[in-house]
């Protein structure tokens, strides 16, 4: 079976075609090619599977030469891996193809080098797509494995335990998994996978965490945990004891959105509870994610409730001025509050004079300038850290100046 497509994502591709300072360039080539991609597979699943595997061959030697130290470029290959499993996984095609494919990303596997798509042997049972293709593929790379009291790193391991979960040898997994006194987490998880194939959930927790060793964080033993217990069926449990751990994200908007398409059945405001709880002392570092969700009330208590980013209170009250005053008054007022009492990073004079702008303009609107010109004085009262920098930035005069000596 021939497959042939124009890949334009090919001579964007070549080896060591991306220089040293080349890590925004390829992330953008790589979305570009991913792009391509999908858009074949609408039409061609069979063909878009073909340009994956190219795709997949020529990502390493192309980034070889590229300063990957941010990260950013490693996320962006691992999306790309987990974004064209499925599409390799699915294809239509024959024994015969899928077994050229996979050779083809057994070899650009063995050649990664930097690793940038080592993630691909976690899914290597799934790209067979047949137990007996992944049994094919276990009884190639069993002779390979470590032998009892020694260790010689091989790509293919995690290939390996892969195929033979595959391939429902279950029993053989876990006893690979025996010679190995001090399994790494991505060889260890797979025996915790075969428990819980087996519908052993709390033997599975139990087994990677009496097992794992130092390096493994909470986290990640947390987030085995959680599928597990998701798996099962059981979500009030996993959610009380592994969900919160389990997804810290980047950002509190971010960790609230990854529990909410994990856990639909929780109502927004009651999981944004629970996250707020997760905080003692903190409930400000919610005020963001409670204004996405419009709830806006609740952002307005967690702005007074304890220090949040001025330049945040501000961003808020610009954008709802219009629609929101009410919130966009409360929003400003506790940015000067808070720019009063010493918090907030690399402030100016503007920040200040903005936060003021949008506090008096929102009052105006709805008609609270009484109340709202009572906060702001408290804000620029003397006993505030910073009163005199902020009554300069507005132009106005100190306030109680201290009487000269005689």
């Amino acid at each position: 079976m021939a497959l042939k497509h124009p890949w334009a994502f090919r001579t964007r591709f070549r080896r060591a075609v991306f220089g040293w300072r080349g890590s925004k360039l390829a992330i953008e080539r790589i979305h570009e090619a991913l792009a391509e991609i999908r858009a074949v597979a609408r039409q061609d699943p069979a063909s878009a599977a073909e340009g994956a595997v190219l795709f997949l061959e020529k990502l390493s030697p192309a980034l070889n030469q590229v300063d990957s130290s941010t990260g950013a470029l490693g996320n962006a290959t691992y999306a790309a891996v987990q974004d064209l499993v499925p599409v390799i996984r699915s294809a239509p095609v024959d024994t015969a193809m899928r077994k050229k494919w996979l050779d083809r990303l057994f070899e650009a596997i063995q050649e990664d080098d930097p690793p940038y798509i080592e993630s691909l042997g976690d899914h290597w049972g799934e790209l067979c797509a047949t137990p007996e293709l992944a049994s094919s593929w276990a009884d190639r790379l069993l002779p390979t494995q470590r032998k009892r009291g020694t260790y010689a790193y091989f790509a293919g391991t995690t290939l390996c335990y892969s195929a033979l979960f595959k391939a429902g040898r279950h029993d053989e997994l876990l006893e690979l998994l025996t010679m190995d006194p001090r399994p790494i987490w991505p060889y260890l998880a797979w025996g915790g996978r075969v428990l819980v194939a087996r519908g052993q959930v709390d033997e599975a927790i139990a087994y990677v965490r009496e097992r794992a060793g130092s390096t493994t964080s909470l986290e990640t033993i947390a987030r085995f945990a959680e599928d597990a217990l998701l798996t099962a069926g059981r979500h009030a449990e996993a959610f009380d004891q592994y969900a919160l751990l389990a997804n810290q994200a980047n950002s509190n908007l971010s960790t609230f959105r990854a529990l909410a398409k994990k856990y639909p059945e929780l109502a927004p405001e009651n999981l944004l509870g629970h996250l707020i709880a997760s905080t003692p002392g903190e409930p400000g570092k919610w005020f963001a994610t409670a204004k996405t969700l419009k709830l806006f009330d609740r952002a307005t208590a967690l702005a007074w409730a304890s220090p949040c980013d001025p330049k945040t209170l501000t961003r808020a009250a610009r954008d709802h001025l219009v629609r929101q005053p009410d919130f966009a008054m409360q929003a400003a007022l506790a940015a000067l509050h808070w720019i009063s009492t010493a918090h907030g990073h690399e402030l100016t004079a503007l920040d200040v004079v903005e936060a003021h702008r949008l506090a008096t303009e929102a009052a105006r609107s709805t008609q609270q300038i009484d109340r709202a010109q009572a906060l702001i004085e408290q804000a620029l009262a003397p006993d505030r850290p910073m009163s005199v920098w902020m009554r300069r930035s507005l132009g106005l005069p100190q306030a109680n100046p201290s009487p000269q000596r005689q």
